[in-house]
């Protein structure tokens, strides 16, 4: 899969997530079916397609520990909505993901 590039950089501690699909959301990565009412609902992971440089404390720059091209669960409550090109985005801090998912 190739990275994704957008023209958007975020600032501090952000990151830009592209949403799942809503075909990705109709079937559990083990295979249970998940309602059409339940699917309807925003999804709740994603693709990081871009990073900002950390956010600073006491004086030093913290590293993002997210980086572009990583699966991310975050907070249902904890991004702002974007439109990019007709591209839906979230940003989010760094702090409202959740979990990092690992590759197959």
């Amino acid at each position: 899969m190739a990275k994704e590039q957008i023209s958007i950089t975020p600032l501090g501690d952000r990151v830009v997530v592209k949403p799942s699909g809503k075909d990705e959301a109709a079937k559990s990565p083990s295979g249970i079916i998940i309602p059409e009412t339940a699917a309807k609902e925003k999804p709740e992971h994603g693709t990081v397609v871009a990073v900002g440089l950390g956010k600073y404390e006491d004086g030093t720059r913290v590293p993002m520990t997210v980086k572009v091209g990583d699966t991310v669960l975050f907070s249902k409550y904890g991004y702002d909505e974007v439109k990019i090109s007709g591209q839906e985005y979230y940003i989010l801090s760094e702090s409202s993901v959740l979990a990092i998912i690992p590759k197959k």
